[in-house]
């Protein structure tokens, strides 16, 4: 028996210990103002053999992905953002810095009972869900699931922590080994509607010994050669502005540019650069799974890919029948857009619905993504004592030094479309149990790669 079917069926047999573990955390104050009441009542548990697994694959998968400009383009960024529609003003701004992306991202997977598959990437520093981190720390301090977690040999990996670590690192040229003054720093107007996720990230990175101070763009002010926010030097500029925010913003570019010239120079780190939004367009996973970038994949190269990434394409009008034949096991998704906006699932539309979403995106900037099975998760409900089944997104975060830790959104709802603020979401352990086995159809999958 699995540690996760350990758990249900205590639960479902009214362990009160373990169904009110989430419920008695001692949650950090601003945590509970961002997450309380968003928190499912259990957390999740995997393998930690196979999602350290997972992790490795995606770590060569963002390498792999830093180098598509050199290997479809001969390196010149210039036809790489054309070919994702990144237009002129925004192309500007990711490409101001000449520096290869530092691998941190998360990356958003489904499990379909067999193995986790890629649907989404997220690269550079404005990431969320770092902080549901902090929900495993404090469960480990009620005693009902300290016990369980002693008895089943849980552990976990603190995101934030190792985020502290990786700062640290980073900034030791500028600091000389000593603590740095870390800002975390919004879009001009960012903060108002993100006060809340902000305050939260700020206390779990203060528990980790961060000095954080948080801001807007326009806040940052050059003195003496360093950059100041409210009166504080800073060593690091966390960066959670997009290049969308600071070219849609008429102060945006002369308000970063101080910023860029003293990460040249050698002055602030700004972790991440804007470079990083070249490769978190959704583009860029449909040019992972084109048949030209194949051509030139080694053959564990390719195996990477067909391990992880669904068939994704650039949806062109050349694409649009095929697509219609096969609606129920295709999702629509606008390139450059986030939080599940934009998103149409062809199982969860009429075959009208369908065509119509289709014939708008052919040659618009939509990829097209087979779907990608997602298991049902079953969570047992404190209150009713009552079974409901929840579709699943892991979060996988990683780091320069690896695997950064895990989180889930999750939604009771067979369509499995997580979207902004229509979900719950938990922490993840590890558990000793042994990876699942996979199995596979090469047939079935090559004859989509074909097309």
């Amino acid at each position: 028996m699995t540690v996760t079917e350990t758990w249900l069926r205590r639960t479902e047999e009214g362990d009160r210990g373990l169904l009110d573990a989430v419920r008695d955390a001692r949650l950090p104050e601003a945590f509970a103002e961002a997450f309380g009441k968003m928190l499912l009542p259990r957390p999740f548990f995997v393998p930690e053999a196979e999602i350290r697994a997972v992790a490795d694959d995606l770590s060569a998968f963002f390498e792999l992905l830093f180098d598509i400009p050199q290997r479809l383009y001969d390196g010149d960024l210039g036809r790489y953002c054309a070919a994702l529609g990144i237009d002129a003003a925004r192309a500007a701004v990711m490409r101001r810095l000449g520096d290869r992306p530092a691998l941190y991202g998360r990356a958003d997977l489904s499990h379909d009972g067999e193995s986790f598959k890629l649907f989404e990437l997220n690269v550079g520093s404005s990431l969320g869900g770092t902080d549901r981190a902090e929900l495993a720390r404090v469960l480990l301090d009620v005693p009902a699931f300290r016990a369980f977690a002693d008895e089943h040999g849980l552990g976990h990996v603190h995101t934030g922590e190792r985020l502290a670590a990786t700062l640290r690192e980073v900034s030791r040229d500028l600091t000389g080994g000593a603590e740095p003054v870390v800002a975390y720093v919004e879009a001009n107007g960012g903060l108002s509607g993100s006060t809340h996720l902000a305050r939260s990230f700020a206390e779990m990175m203060h528990r980790c010994g961060i000095d954080l101070v948080v801001g807007e763009v326009g806040q940052l002010e050059e003195r003496a050669g360093r950059i100041h926010l409210h009166g504080r030097r800073v060593d690091v500029i966390l960066r959670y502005f997009t290049p969308n925010e600071i070219v849609d913003d008429p102060d945006g570019p002369r308000d970063l540019e101080p910023v860029l010239r003293a990460h040249e120079e050698g002055r602030v780190v700004l972790w991440t650069t804007p470079q990083s939004a070249l490769f978190g367009n959704k583009g860029a996973m449909a040019l992972m799974s084109d048949p030209r970038l194949r051509e030139g994949l080694s053959d564990a190269e390719a195996q990477l890919i067909d391990r992880i990434l669904p068939w994704t394409r650039l949806l062109t009008p050349e694409l649009t029948d095929h697509c219609r034949a096969h609606r129920d096991e295709l999702i629509l998704k606008p390139r450059a857009d986030y939080g599940g906006a934009g998103i149409v699932a062809g199982w969860d539309s009429t075959d009208r619905e369908w065509k119509d979403a289709l014939d708008a995106s052919a040659g618009a900037g939509f990829i097209v993504q087979r779907r990608a099975g997602c298991r049902p998760e079953k969570v047992i409900d404190p209150e009713s004592g009552q079974a409901g089944e929840w579709s699943a997104t892991w979060g996988v975060f990683l780091l320069p030094t690896g695997y950064a830790g895990s989180y889930v959104r999750a939604l009771e709802d067979a369509s499995g479309v997580v979207r902004a603020g229509t979900f719950k979401t938990t922490t993840v352990f590890h558990t000793p149990d042994p990876a699942p086995a996979v199995t596979r159809s090469p047939e079935k999958d090559a004859a989509w790669q074909a097309i």
